[in-house]
This record gives C-alpha cells, structure tokens and sequence, in this order.
C-alpha cells in the first residue's frame, strides 16, 4: 500500500476514536435523553462553528498528511514541521476547530452542561499543549520549531 494510502487510513482510523469521541460520544452523553434544540438564529449560529470546526479539523488532517507525512494521530505524528494551511495563522487550529465544534452543540442544543464542556476541553488541550507537545515539537524539530513558535502565536490569529 502506498505511504499516502496508509497515512489516510491512519488519519480516518485516529479521527473516528478521538475527534468523533470528543465532538459526538461525548456531548451525546452529557446531553439528556430527549435535548431540546435551538430554533431560529441561534441554531444556525450553532451549526456555523461545528461545520467551521469539521472542515478546519479536515484541513489540518491534509495538511499533516500531504505537508508532514504524518496524521494527527499521535503515535503517527507529521515527520516534518506543518506550517502552510491554517498553521501560518495558529500553532493549534485543530484544537481551534474541535473546540468551536463543541461550543456550536453548545448552542444547537442549548446546553450549559456543553458550554462547559467546550471551556474544560479548551483548557484541557492548553495543558496538553504546553506542557506536553511543544516540549516534543522543540526536541523534534529544534531551531526551526523556535522560530515557527516566533511567527506564529499559539493560539491567536494576527491579523
């Protein structure tokens, strides 16, 4: 099978167990059994942010795929530096997207439970990002992981 062909599986196999357990099982679960839903504005500003969040989510997966040669798959992370894409604007935008996704539930389905959620998810993934994958990222790719980190803010677009 050709690298390409196994990364995409790799990525598709990684998506269903976490993103698709964080945006969908998860919020499923905290959800009571019959949620009322939004109608109106509300629910299409809560559709918004999850398809933003979806496509945001695919886009980063390419850009690991075809730019890294990897998947967001942590035991088959890129094996070079992703920095075009949504990378140039934020070190992070995939967090960006799952936890936008979250919120917009938040909203469809009028749930504070969500809304708490997407806050604890947020800090969650800061806490995993500081003290665990920039720390890899700096060993891994050393100088030019600094210089990516000064161009680049971790979690805030520059306009």
């Amino acid at each position: 099978m050709p690298k390409t062909w196994r990364l995409l599986l790799s990525a598709a196999f990684f998506t269903l167990i976490a993103p698709v357990a964080v945006t969908v099982l998860v919020p499923w679960l905290l959800l009571p059994r019959h949620p009322e839903a939004a109608t109106g504005a509300i629910l299409v500003f809560g559709i918004a942010p999850i398809a933003c969040g979806a496509l945001i989510y695919v886009r980063c997966a390419y850009d690991f795929i075809f730019a890294g040669r990897g998947t967001p798959a942590p035991y088959d992370p890129p094996r070079f530096l992703v920095e075009r894409g949504l990378y140039g604007y934020t070190r992070n935008p995939m967090y960006i997207g799952v936890t936008g996704a979250v919120g917009g539930e938040a909203l469809v389905f009028r749930s504070i439970t969500l809304a708490v959620y997407a806050v604890l998810l947020l800090a969650g993934f800061h806490m995993r990002v500081v003290y665990y994958e920039e720390r890899v990222l700096r060993k891994n790719f050393g100088g030019i992981y600094e210089d990516y980190c000064r161009r680049v803010p971790r979690w805030v677009w520059r306009g």
